[in-house]
């Protein structure tokens, strides 16, 4: 424990796991899934997803991690010595070092589209040919990989920094930004001539389309959107010290990438059918749609439509970075506490090997779209399942409650136990288990 840093605040911890939580997945995908799934009604089970299945497997993360104050190898073989948890503890250290691989490629394309907003690329003039850039920029891997490695780049001076120095200071800074200039984008959205359209797309209820499909995408949805199963909120709340309230800070960031989600559905689906186009999900919908939308902007303002589309493009790469530097963590601090490995060293060593998958990713649209099946089909939700079950029925009930309650100190997490911890013993491995079931068979 000497000389380990910790969060220095409640506030620190949220930050810090909300923008880990906070990813391109709020903004591409959410969106679309709340109108096809029956809007209002979808985000009403999406509500209850969150707090009823995908919280208490944040709280079992963030249990194990804040009794070890260790990275997620070392946790597995404090609780649980010469056992054969270490291997989970070894997944959750592979998985997320994966996903950062993959995921800057298209951090690398959020640089691309900021530099293109900045020039003021996205122009009346050019509007036709905007949705065709994404292709252009696509095919010249040369500019595809620099911008891979300035991504890569960004992430691992965040990460060298430390966690005080580096994560923490740059979450507290971000995330709050980060809800401003998305708020101020669902603000000009919600203006624009025929923007009704989106917004009924959003809120009107319809239960009808409330099937079982929809279930597993709320399931899914807010699963996946709180960065579960990857040691990342495991290894976040080994930095939380003994007096926070995990309870708390768990539904802190939970309650803030809800937030962000709901926020980004109406920063783009009105402004989408404002435009006349058919909705979709994806990163279509963020380089190549929305460019397009930016550009017939123009005719109203160039000025204005080219600062929407920097302001929209910033909030894409801030999004992007809080998600990827908390993926670099877990390696970072598995190398350093396990191996003895100076954080400089390690934090190189991690942007090495991101960077070299990366380019094959970028070589082969193929191992791009294997890893990320990979990770999202199969590592991530094997992972949660088996903290869930680790939490559950591998740890002392004592422990667990110990570490909830603060030893018993905090009152109202006391009563709220029991209910909590039946959530994460009985409903979270079954929810996961199906989860797990639909993405093999899927």
């Amino acid at each position: 424990m000497s000389g380990r840093e910790n969060f220095g605040s409640r506030a620190a911890v949220i930050m810090a796991m909300a923008g880990s939580a906070i990813g391109l997945g709020n903004i591409w995908r959410f969106p679309f899934i709340v109108g096809q799934y029956g809007g209002a009604a979808f985000i009403l089970v999406y509500i209850l997803c969150c707090f009823l299945l995908s919280l208490p497997i944040l709280f079992s993360e963030s249990v194990i991690g804040r009794r070890t104050h260790k990275n997620t190898f070392g946790a597995m073989e404090a609780l649980a010595p010469r056992s054969s948890w270490k291997w989970l503890g070894l997944l959750t250290v592979v998985s997320p070092i994966i996903i950062l691989s993959y995921y800057s490629v298209v951090g690398g394309w959020s640089i691309e589209y900021l530099f293109k907003s900045v020039t003021i690329q996205f122009r009346p003039d050019n509007a036709e040919i905007v949705t065709g850039m994404f292709g252009e920029f696509a095919a010249s891997r040369a500019k595809v990989i620099a911008c891979l490695l300035l991504f890569l780049g960004m992430t691992a001076g965040i990460v060298f920094a430390g966690v005080k120095k580096g994560i923490e200071r740059f979450s507290k800074i971000t995330i709050p930004v980060l809800f401003v200039l998305v708020l101020v984008i669902a603000v000009y959205s919600l203006t624009l001539p025929g923007a009704g359209e989106g917004i009924r797309y959003l809120v009107r209820p319809d239960f009808s389309k409330l099937t079982p499909d929809a279930l597993a995408a709320a399931l899914g949805q807010s699963f996946f959107s709180l960065s579960l199963g990857v040691g990342t909120m495991l290894t976040y709340s080994s930095y939380v010290s003994k007096d926070e309230n995990l309870m708390a800070s768990g539904v802190g960031t939970a309650v803030s990438d809800l937030m962000f989600a709901i926020f980004a559905g109406f920063a783009i689906m009105p402004a989408v059918f404002a435009s006349g186009i058919a909705p979709a999900a994806g990163p279509g919908l963020v380089f190549e749609t929305l460019p397009y939308i930016f550009a017939k902007m123009g005719t109203g303002g160039l000025v204005l439509s080219a600062a929407v589309a920097i302001i929209f493009f910033i909030t894409i790469l801030v999004a992007a970075l809080t998600s990827s530097i908390s993926m670099m963590e877990v390696g970072v601090a598995y190398l350093s506490e396990e191996k003895g490995i100076s954080r400089t060293a390690a934090t190189a060593g991690i942007f090495i090997f991101a960077f070299m998958v990366g380019i094959l990713c970028v070589l082969r649209g193929s191992v791009f779209d294997f890893l990320d099946k990979l990770c999202s089909n199969f590592l991530l939700t094997l992972g949660a399942l088996l903290f869930s079950l680790f939490v559950g029925w591998k740890m002392k009930k004592e422990d667990v409650k110990d570490e909830l309650t603060n030893g018993g100190t905090l009152h109202t997490n006391v009563k709220l136990f029991p209910i909590i911890y039946f959530l994460i013993k009985y409903v979270a491995p079954v929810s996961i288990a199906v989860i797990f079931i639909s993405g093999l068979v899927g």
